[in-house]
């Protein structure tokens, strides 16, 4: 992580007060302390107690960043780094030349510390090479000391708060106050930078470990002024973003001059044509895929397509087997029914058929009773009236049974009112028997009467038998 947040901003220098950026002098300082051989095997120093050591030696100051830079055997270096660049001789005194005894060792550790030179390219350097180098024309930009390359910078420095992301004029506002910019390149924003990259067979990197939150950005100037005002203002800076409360966080950014040709016109125009190129086959690449997508959509509506057909004719197979079973289960009842029907007709008939025979046998005993009653003897007329009447009984009772049985069984199929009609007439007809059973008797008391008198017979016979057949 390359960012730190600070406090002391005495001696920061403005890049951009609009976006509060900052310019802050780098403080570090070389520590070297030197070991003592060990002698007992297995025996260790711990760095970790070196630098709380060496911390406890510089109170009331403190370190805002102590790390081990190098470790053998003979000595461990120690890069350290304050806030401010006036605190590094006052560091210098509390550490050079002075002692310090570690537990487990009786012999003191030399501590040796200095102020720790930034490495930063300088006008010989970037002279000489663009000089000396066959490869670029000085009279061509970018072929040329005109463009500074930056790297590790905290995107969060840079980002518009419309778009969220790193805006190139907030870039071109912050380094526009070394003079004129021709150009400015942020790899990051190209969303085809890495492609062309690998295309073209370049070694530079895009964008560092952490791109989501540092970036590169190469800043080339009109003229070479701005360019040597840019990189003598960043060597050994930091760059330092003030926040509301007065602190600020420091990153610690890479700056050298552009070796690479990067925004050279031949540089940028094959970069260009190499983002057309990708953006075609993309383009192609997009293309085949939205085929690839449409067949695969054509296709799958295809099957859901058959899968909801055959779900459609299993429905209508069920529906007509449904159907079909319905059907005969209708046919069956209807038969059911039917039988029933035909079953209770023929018994209604078979029981109007015994009802009419019983009727014609009443009548045909009625006849032959008055047949006998025409016959010259009383003991056959008196033998066939007990016959007759024993009949008579008989057949009433026999025939008030059934209709009593008749009566019961349809008295729950029946209404009320033919049950009642039907007891009327069992009524009327028993009335008529017993009246037709007395006048029997009557008769033949009145005959024996006769008999007794000595009066003929057959007179007697007739007597009833006119009286008999006379209307009433």
């Amino acid at each position: 992580m390359n960012t730190s947040l600070i406090s002391d901003l005495s001696d920061a220098v403005a890049l951009s007060e609009q976006l509060n950026l900052y310019l802050k002098p780098i403080a570090k300082v070389n520590i070297c302390v030197t070991l003592p051989k060990l002698k007992v095997a297995g025996q260790t120093i711990s760095n970790w107690e070196v630098m709380e050591k060496i911390k406890i030696m510089c109170t009331p100051h403190q370190f805002t960043l102590l790390r081990v830079s190098k470790s053998t055997l003979d000595f461990v270096r120690f890069e350290g780094e304050v806030e401010n660049k006036l605190l590094l001789p006052t560091f210098v005194t509390m550490l050079d030349g002075k002692q310090i005894k570690l537990s487990g060792f009786p012999v003191h550790l030399k501590i040796s510390c200095g102020e720790s030179k930034v490495s930063f390219p300088t006008r010989h350097d970037w002279d000489s090479f663009f000089r000396d180098s066959k490869e670029f024309d000085e009279m061509l930009p970018g072929e040329r000391p005109d463009t500074v390359h930056l790297q590790n910078v905290p995107c969060k420095f840079f980002t518009s708060k419309k778009s969220q992301t790193v805006s190139e004029e907030l870039v071109k506002l912050a380094f526009f106050v070394y003079g004129e910019i021709r150009n400015i390149d942020i790899p990051m924003l190209d969303p085809y930078r890495s492609d062309v990259q690998a295309t073209s067979g370049n070694n530079f990197q895009t964008f560092s470990f952490g791109s989501r939150l540092n970036f590169e950005v190469y800043v080339q100037y009109t003229e070479y002024i701005g360019f040597a005002k840019c990189m003598n203002a960043l060597k050994g800076k930091k760059l330092v973003a003030k926040e509301s409360d007065g602190k600020g966080v420091a990153a610690t950014i890479k700056v050298d001059f552009d070796r690479t040709k990067h925004l050279s016109a031949d540089t940028i125009n094959h970069r260009l044509l190499e983002k057309q190129k990708i953006e075609r086959l993309q383009q192609a690449r997009e293309d085949e895929k939205r085929k690839e997508r449409e067949a695969k959509e054509r296709k799958a509506n295809e099957e859901r397509e058959r899968e909801l057909q055959e779900i459609r004719d299993q429905e209508e197979r069920r529906k007509k087997r449904e159907e079909k079973r319905s059907r005969k289960r209708r046919e069956k009842k209807e038969k059911e029914e039917a039988a029933k029907l035909a079953l209770k007709i023929a018994m209604e008939e078979r029981k109007l058929m015994l009802a009419q025979r019983k009727l014609e046998s009443i009548r045909l005993l009625s006849e032959l009773l008055d047949r006998v009653k025409n016959e010259a003897q009383q003991a056959e007329v008196e033998r066939l009236e007990r016959e007759i009447a024993k009949k008579a009984e008989e057949e009433r009772k026999k025939k008030e049974t059934e209709e009593r049985k008749r009566r019961e069984k349809e008295e729950r199929k029946r209404e009320k009112l033919k049950r009642k009609e039907l007891e009327m007439k069992s009524r009327l007809l028993k009335r008529k028997l017993d009246e037709d059973y007395k006048k029997g008797e009557k008769r033949r008391k009145k005959a024996m009467k006769h008999l007794k008198s000595g009066k003929h017979l057959s007179s007697a016979i007739v007597v009833r038998s006119s009286e008999s057949l006379s209307p009433r």
